[in-house]
């Protein structure tokens, strides 16, 4: 029987937007016309299978409460999330906080901080402490991925919530966690990171608290925050995994905890979709399919 041209361009295609196979792609569809949307469903679907970019913005939006499972209301929410947005962006121009000249990203950081009670007085204003440089570098991620900027403060007011709320006690044990699972993979690189006292200084602030956002592009980066949205902040740890194993050669090489903490922040751009790839299979291999592991 010939193979019908068709059906391969669509399988194709799908694949290349992150479907294995058309049945996925109609299964989510199907969830996604449900009304009540059922949130524990597209959590799970989206731990399983890649979420291609025509439907992430939206199902990030569910899973994050921004908006409600409810679909007939979704327009009247969208439009009260937008009133609120003016709203808080009207009282900081006021109050002269923001200008137009002020870069989104401190926008949505000043924003944050008087929606939570902790907008300082303009005479205290200091240099962005820790927490506020991770905001930012969560903010300026967020930006390349989204383009409207009601959605994109949105989007990172929730995830950013959502993330410490629900792994916040959890993060302080993932470098442990680290050295566990890079143990079973490469006993020989955990063993030089340890001897050469680089295994401390990884940059665990910047694959842990900021989730990648300025480590990884794009592409590979909402891949990631795809699974941290659904429910896992385990699968930054196999991220971590996998980049040291991808640079196995090159660590090896080194032994001053500066010069492994410089490359690690700064490390090429080229071959990172196949890294997250690869984490995402370190993930499934040592999790199972994780429903909201952490």
């Amino acid at each position: 029987m010939a193979e019908d041209p068709q059906r391969n361009f669509r399988s194709a295609y799908y694949e290349k937007v992150g479907f294995r196979g058309v049945e996925e792609k109609r299964s989510l569809e199907i969830l996604l016309k449900d009304n009540p949307l059922d949130v524990e469903k597209l959590s799970t679907f989206s731990q399983r299978f890649p979420l291609p970019s025509m439907y992430r913005i939206h199902v990030w939006k569910v899973l994050l409460g921004i908006l409600p499972p409810h679909t007939d209301s979704h327009a009247l929410v969208s439009r009260y999330r937008t009133e609120q947005f003016e709203d808080i962006s009207a009282a900081l121009t006021s109050m002269r906080f923001i200008s137009s000249a002020t870069p989104p990203t401190e926008v949505y950081l000043r924003m944050y901080q008087l929606e939570f009670l902790q907008l300082p007085r303009r005479s205290e204003l200091k240099p962005p402490d820790a927490g506020d440089e991770n905001f930012l570098a969560v903010a300026q991620a967020m930006e390349e991925i989204v383009d409207d900027p009601v959605d994109c403060y949105w989007l990172i007011r929730c995830f950013i919530n959502q993330f410490n709320h629900k792994f916040g006690d959890s993060i302080p044990h993932l470098p442990k966690s680290l050295e566990h699972f890079l143990s079973q993979e490469d006993s020989g690189l955990l063993a030089h990171l340890k001897t050469s006292g680089c295994l401390g200084s990884l940059p665990y602030c910047l694959w842990f608290r900021r989730c990648f956002a300025g480590c990884l592009p794009e592409s590979s980066l909402q891949r990631v925050w795809d699974k941290v949205i659904s429910g896992s902040c385990k699968i930054l740890v196999f991220v971590a995994v996998e980049i040291l194993l991808n640079y196995k050669i090159v660590l090896m090489g080194m032994s001053q905890p500066d010069g492994v903490f410089n490359f690690l922040s700064n490390m090429p751009q080229e071959n990172t979709d196949a890294i997250v790839t690869k984490a995402i299979d370190l993930w499934h291999k040592h999790c199972g399919t994780p429903m909201h592991s952490v």
